[in-house]
Parts: structure tokens; sequence; C-alpha cells
């Protein structure tokens, strides 16, 4: 029999199609993706979105103020085929200028901008939602980072290999916030025991106040510890380089945000006067922040948050204008669970530029809603292999909020 060009491209695709490495539970939706008719026909048909809170295991203090609870919002989107995807607002009024009522109210209007729209034009959703809203960044990071799920599950990859796959596992610290010398010392020398090995330490009360909390802290724990410190815009600038001077002998390995986020110029004026690398947080919100700071020489690092930034790919973006400054970055977070924290793991996973990492506010929560989702162990991060984010939600939780 004479095989036309025609059959025998049909005969190769069959091949090409059953040789390709099904999972015991492959699906139809997985056969889509590979296809590419999953890009062509599927939309986001239903919206939810769940608020809820999570006390804190303890109240937790910085110089800006004492958070007691997590006052969060879950959002789950769903296909038409049935994929769903999550992702979490995590709304902080001192630096968002977000509270969770205010996302839940928009939240119904952005909602608008995603249900009946294929999630692979994220793009476009996204530049449509900052149209309409140039603020209510964790309320759009909640929905973007459910958009990235869907698309990770479509494309059978988990997240970090969509964005560039550049690592599985890292490093994360743990925080410890504002206490007397003594009781930030003893939580030093638990979290060292548990098995980290970066400490992140909230300062931002004064040169004298804050150096003793870190003699007490080293005292404690020895030399063998990287100490990070974040003063959370407590200082002047003046105040930041005596701070950060008497602290020199404690190496501390860098100080974040220590002067108030509007103060480029006290960046820049510690950057160039104290013996420790400063890294911006509140001052960096969006790509035009980004490039502000780094034209203006201000810092050796930026702080990403997908709170702050409006989710995966805007952090993604802050992270290239970085890198093209010379800057490094790190991922941090606000008081997520483990579905916005594991969505900031995929980021950090993803980027070379982000060296550091900060996600540890689940050790902080009371409850723990989240099956699957990133792992730490001794201090390390390590991702979920699932497509997606390679997160979900324990039905039990679930079924007690009340879905809006």
């Amino acid at each position: 029999m004479k095989l036309t060009r025609g059959g025998f491209l049909k005969s190769m695709a069959g091949l090409t199609f059953a040789s390709l490495p099904w999972s015991k539970t492959g699906s139809f939706l997985s056969a889509q993706a590979v296809t590419g008719q999953s890009a062509r026909s599927t939309q986001i048909q239903d919206v939810e979105i769940y608020p809820f809170n999570v006390p804190l295991k303890e109240p937790f203090h910085i110089s800006l103020g004492t958070i007691s609870v997590a006052e969060n919002i879950l959002v789950r989107l769903r296909t038409r085929e049935g994929v769903t995807g999550w992702g979490e607002s995590c709304p902080y009024v001192a630096v968002t200028s977000e509270t969770q009522a205010t996302d839940l109210a928009v939240g119904k209007d952005l909602a608008n901008f995603v249900r009946g729209r294929d999630p692979f034009t994220l793009g476009a959703i996204m530049a449509e939602m900052d149209g309409f809203s140039p603020a209510n960044t964790s309320m759009k990071a909640a929905l973007e980072m459910a958009i990235w799920d869907i698309c990770g599950k479509l494309a059978g990859q988990p997240v970090y290999k969509l964005l560039g796959g550049y690592r599985d596992s890292f490093e994360t610290d743990i925080t410890i916030g504002m206490g007397t010398p003594a009781e930030m010392a003893g939580k030093a020398t638990k979290h060292v025991q548990e098995g980290f090995k970066t400490l992140k330490i909230k300062l931002g009360e004064g040169p004298v106040p804050d150096t003793a909390r870190m003699k007490a802290i080293r005292d404690a724990i020895g030399y063998d510890i990287k100490l990070r410190t974040d003063a959370n815009q407590g200082w002047t600038a003046a105040e930041t380089v005596r701070s950060l001077r008497m602290m020199e002998k404690y190496q501390m390995q860098i100080c974040e945000q220590p002067v108030p986020y509007w103060n480029v110029e006290g960046l820049k004026f510690a950057r160039d006067n104290s013996p420790t690398p400063i890294m911006a947080d509140e001052s960096v919100h969006s790509l035009h922040d980004a490039f502000a700071v780094t034209r203006a020489d201000a810092v050796d690092c930026i702080n990403i948050k997908l709170m702050k930034a409006g989710g995966i790919l805007r952090g993604a973006q802050i992270a290239t204008v970085a890198a093209a400054a010379g800057v490094t970055c790190m991922v941090g977070c606000m008081e997520e669970t483990r579905v916005g924290l594991t969505a900031g793991a995929h980021l950090v996973a993803s980027q070379k530029n982000i060296v550091y990492a900060d996600l540890d506010a689940f050790f902080e929560l009371s409850v723990d809603p989240v099956i699957g989702g990133m792992q730490v162990k001794d201090g390390i991060v390590t991702l979920p292999n699932a497509p997606g984010l390679g997160v979900d939600i324990d039905p039990a939780f679930l079924c007690k909020l009340h879905r809006i």
C-alpha cells in the first residue's frame, strides 16, 4: 500500500499521542493540554470567594503595629470542564491599604474580568483588572494565582516550570517579632533547634533598644546562623546608619526597609553610609517603584510580595527589572496560609535573581487548612511536583466558610 504524505503525518501524530507519558490517572484534560485544544476552548466559568479568619498562635509585633488574626480571602476558580484553581488574598492595610472588607467589595467587580475568560490570556486579564483598579493588589493576586493554578493543571506542569523552572527547592528564613531581648533570644534558640539556618529579626524601635535585641540573640545562638533584620520603616535615615554601625559586629546579612516607604533618598543615604546591605520592601509595590529605587541606586535587594505586586506575573516582572539593574530579590509574605505561600514559592523557584525567601507565615497561624502545597524541613522549602500550584483546601475547613 502506498503511503501518502498526509497519511504519513496522520500516522506519526497518532504514534506521538500514544507515546506521551500519560499517568494512570491521565484524563482528557491532559490530552487537551498537549494537543493545544485547551488554549482554544477553555473558559473560566465560576468564581467563588470565601472570607476567613485564622488567629495567630500569639500576637506578632512589628514597628507598624501588632497582628493577632489573619483576615484573608480564598478564591476558587472553575473552568467549564471542571478544572479548579486556588488563590488567596492577605490584605494588610498598613502596607497595601486594603482590608478583608474592601477586597470582598472589589472582588465582586474583579470577578467580572475573570469569568468567561480563557485562563491562557492571563496577561490581558491582569491588564484589564489593573485598568479597573490600580489598587487592591491582594485581591488581584488571589485571582491571578488561581488562574496560574488552572494553567498549570491544563499544561500538566507545576507553575514554577511554566515560569522558567530554575530550582525546585530553596532556603527560607523564619521571622522573630519584636519583644524583649530575652524573649527574642529564646525564640531564636528554639528556631535554630528546629533546623533553621537563617533568622529574620524585627526591629525598628531605635538604635539602643534594637542593638540590645541583636546582642541578646547573638549571645544565645552564636555566629554560625545568618541574621537578617527588618525595621519596617521604623528608623530615620540617620538612625539607620547609627543603628547598623552599632550592630555591625553582629554580622547582619541585610537590613530590610529601615526608613519610611516614601523616602527613597533615605534608602540611598543608608546604603551609602552603613556597613550592611539595604533591602527595599514597602518602598516597592510596582514595576515603577522597582525602576525608581534601582535608578536611584538606593538598594541592594528588593523584597517582592505577591500581595503588594498583584500576583506572580507582576512579581516575576519586578525580578526582571531588578536583575537588569544588578539588584537581587527576595520573595516575602504577609500572613498567608500555604496557598499564598506556595504561590510565592513557585515564583522563587522560577527566577535565578530571587536569592532570598521569607515564606514562613504559616508557622504563626493556629490552623493550616491546606492539603499539599510547599513543605518546609530544616528551613528548606520543597515544592510539590503536581501540576499547577499543587494545593487544595481541606473540605472540613472549607465547609465552615461562607461563600460570597
